[in-house]
């Protein structure tokens, strides 16, 4: 057998070879897995990754688990891993995990099977048009020429490879999308004359490396623009307020030099990179604004005069308004030039890498600011801490409070969207311990939840923690699957409400019906079965019994295996207290700091 890693002109048939050329120059620019699922049209593809030594097969049975999947790795390491599907709705299935990582600028990189051009738009079986399936969520999109065994043909081919990696891993990172029409045999059958004997080797073996090397360079301002920032932003109130994260994120030594140099208390999103870390030890870093920030703060306090937001739009709702009502002026820093401020108050946009901004400026600006400002942060922040610990009400929130303080160090903390995240910004305070936050907020949707998780577990030899809720966990049940095929284990506290609980903080809770039978749709489900189904402990408990949690998550988290630790909650009931808790920090943080 030809062995995959060594350039040969014995490829048994056109497809064979082109398949193969394919797979050494990804993996020449670094790939080392990729995401398959099952399919025909698919073979020449799924062969080649297979045999090649060099890259890792995750192979999986549901295309949009497997998107997912890709998506959360890239998400933890800013690296592509391929996807690789057959032709039809397998592709159709990629397009929600396209579109998060569009959104939220994942790098990810799609590869397609079709069918020959002539049978399109014929009636043929699993042949659906393809071309740009997924419009503009694409970085970039190429209808890859037929295999044909040329060296023209084949630098093409390899060309194509390197720039499709480079502008998954651009500014701003993204989906690429390429597709490849087979014609039969599929398989690596002898085919007579398909591929010439006297084929040159450098046509079939490429380079030594990869065929085109990339080099990246980082949007920055010149010297001049540079200077007239840092003179902005010698003001005595700012704020930097950090989102979350793009692919890579910002860097925390970046952070904390500005902050020194600045005096601007650092207000850190749960999924900015920055809000957990050695950063903390000597940075101020704000974790509970969404506790405190709203009107009756704002017009205590005095307006900052300078705000600087990097990374995506914050989470927190509260954090928001109070940026949409300061009076200041806002700098929004963005690589892409992209606009991620959905009030539509900032008063700038720069275009630069934010990492380099910031450690540039660091070492321009005269001084820290006003010291009475920053201690207003602070005092918030340790006023909000106060009050967790002084108030014994339970709500789901508390359940993030106490993944945040168990969990172990270093971990990965995945977070679904609707009530976890929010809990996690709210009840999840700056600590110094090693955690990863993570969560898809760039459409903030609740399907493919588990496989992200997993995906992004797949990539670290951290532990891993998913909180998710019972919505989120029922639509994405089938991602279970990667427990036992991947070799991941993973804790999952699943915060089980029964319906969607986040639509008790919408005005329609007024109206039942249809409330509760058309939004909170309670389902009345039992998740245990899932324990035999994916081999894993399953353990229940009532979430105002704050201690059983405490002990059965820590005893996942130290157990072998993947573990679901169930928390039963009433989310009317929690949505009240942390109504009660908002209202008692407010109080508590007008005390202290006017």
């Amino acid at each position: 057998m030809t062995d995959p890693n060594r350039p040969s002109t014995t490829d048994p048939n056109r497809n064979t070879l082109w398949a193969r050329a394919l797979v050494d120059e990804l993996a020449a620019a670094g790939i080392d897995a990729v995401c398959i699922s099952p399919g025909s049209r698919s073979t020449p593809l799924t062969v080649a990754f297979d045999r090649h030594e060099d890259i890792h097969v995750f192979s999986h049975l549901d295309e949009r688990s497997s998107a997912y999947f890709a998506l959360g790795r890239a998400r933890r390491t800013g690296d592509v891993t391929p996807l690789v599907c057959t032709s039809g709705t397998a592709a159709a299935n990629y397009h929600p995990a396209v579109i998060e990582a569009s959104q939220s600028r994942v790098p990810m990189l799609l590869l397609t099977a079709d069918r020959p051009p002539e049978i399109r738009d014929s009636g043929a079986n699993q042949t659906i048009d393809q071309e740009k399936l997924y419009g503009d969520a694409v970085r970039w999109y190429r209808d890859v020429a037929e295999p044909e065994a040329t060296p023209r043909k084949l630098r093409s081919l390899r060309t194509t490879a390197a720039r499709a990696i480079t502008k998954a891993t651009g500014t701003p990172a993204g989906p690429v999308h390429l597709n490849f029409p087979f014609r039969k045999p599929l398989e690596p059958t002898p085919v007579e004359g398909d591929v010439p004997t006297d084929l040159p080797e450098s046509a079939t073996a490429g380079r030594d490396g990869a065929f085109v090397d990339t080099t990246a360079g980082a949007p920055e301002l010149d010297d001049d623009a540079l200077r007239t920032l840092a003179e902005k932003f010698s003001e005595p109130r700012g704020l930097l307020v950090v989102g979350p994260s793009d692919s890579p994120g910002v860097d925390p030594e970046a952070v904390a030099a500005f902050a020194h140099a600045s005096g601007f208390p650092v207000l850190a999103d749960p999924l900015s990179g920055v809000r957990y870390g050695g950063l903390v030890r000597t940075t101020p870093v704000v974790g509970g604004y969404d506790a405190f920030l709203g009107e009756r703060v704002r017009e205590a306090w005095p307006d900052p005069d300078v705000v600087v937001h990097v990374g995506a739009s914050p989470t927190s709702k509260p954090l928001r308004k109070y940026l949409a009502a300061v009076d200041a002026d806002q700098y929004v820093v963005d690589p892409a030039a992209g606009w991620r401020e959905a009030e539509f108050t900032a008063t700038d946009l720069v275009v630069a890498d934010p990492s380099r901004l910031l450690g540039r400026l660091s070492r321009l600006l005269a001084g820290p600011g006003s010291r009475t400002w920053q201690e207003r942060w602070t005092e918030a922040e340790a006023a909000h801490e106060t009050v967790l610990d002084e108030r014994d009400g339970f709500c789901e929130g508390r359940v993030l409070e106490d993944v945040v303080d168990l969990a172990p160090d270093p971990s990965t903390i995945f977070v679904s969207n609707s009530m976890p995240v929010r809990d996690l910004d709210r009840f999840g305070t700056p600590t110094t311990k090693t955690y990863t936050a993570l969560g898809n907020r760039g459409a903030s949707g609740i399907d493919g939840i588990v496989s992200t998780a997993l995906g992004a577990g797949s990539a670290t030899t951290d532990d891993l923690t998913l909180v998710t809720g019972d919505l989120a966990y029922y639509h994405d049940m089938n991602g279970l699957l990667a427990l036992g095929r991947s070799d991941v284990e993973a804790t999952i506290v699943l915060v089980n409400n029964d319906g969607g609980g986040i639509f008790h903080m919408l005005p329609i809770e007024a109206y039942d019906p249809p409330f509760t039978s058309q939004f909170v749709t309670p389902h009345g489900l039992d998740f245990e079965p899932t324990e035999d189904l994916y081999d894993l402990s399953f353990a229940r408990v009532e979430g105002d019994d704050r201690d059983a949690f405490r002990d059965a998550y820590a005893e996942a988290t130290t157990s072998e295996g993947s573990h679901v630790v169930e928390v039963a909650t009433d989310a009317e009931a929690s949505h009240r207290v942390r109504d009660e808790l908002r209202e008692r920090t407010v109080e508590r943080v007008l005390e202290d700091t006017t």
